[in-house]
């Protein structure tokens, strides 16, 4: 019998908290002295992390369902949740890649900015962020990894069972990384919405 360990769920809860929180760092309007293409990226980014918050979400959800259809010995139904689960973590991963070019925009835009101050304000939020999404990519990969145990588990192979608890290590550490890189990028980028807005 299958019994995810309660630390699953706990560490899914903190990367949806983190992503939530990079959306609002991410979606705060600001204007004066911003060129353009750092307003537009800074938006789309915003968006993509909200699509990263709803993804998490809904691995949350997928794990808990597998754990309840396994209890019930629904194991056909458990496998058919997995199979959506491992797609979402490599989603997850899609969009973190997809947020890494919009970062890579607004890195490219600070040359344009006004205030030297709010430049290294902005830069420093941005390698923070991109550091975050290094991390966050990490996290999917061994999300599925773990999936993909379960998923094996499942099937009758008890084979890789042994490597469950090491790679919960590994996520709790990857989140771990993930919240300490998001506030030391918040704090940069309120920095930076204060000096714009000063200006």
């Amino acid at each position: 019998m299958l019994v995810l360990p309660r630390k699953v769920k706990i560490f899914v809860l903190a990367g949806i908290l983190v992503a939530g929180a990079l959306v609002i760092s991410l979606v705060l309007s600001f204007d004066g002295g911003v060129p353009k293409e750092f307003s537009e990226a800074r938006l789309q980014g915003a968006m993509i992390s909200q699509t990263i918050v709803e993804l998490s979400s809904k691995s949350t959800l997928d794990l808990e369902s597998i754990e309840r259809l396994e209890k019930n010995g629904n194991y056909k139904g458990a496998l058919e949740i997995v199979a959506g689960a491992v797609k979402r973590s490599q989603e997850i991963r899609e969009n973190a890649l997809k947020l890494s070019k919009e970062l890579e925009k607004m890195t490219k835009s600070l040359s344009d900015m006004k205030s030297f101050e709010a430049r290294q304000a902005a830069l420093e939020a941005i390698s923070n962020h991109l550091a975050l999404v290094s991390r966050l990519i990490n996290y999917s990969a061994y999300i599925g990894d773990l999936l993909g145990i379960i998923q094996g588990k499942l099937s009758g192979d008890w084979s890789r069972s042994g490597q469950i608890q090491e790679l919960l290590n590994q996520v709790n550490a990857e989140v771990t990384a993930i919240n300490s890189f998001n506030n030391q990028a918040n704090q940069s980028m309120t920095r930076f919405d204060a000096i714009i807005n000063k200006n």
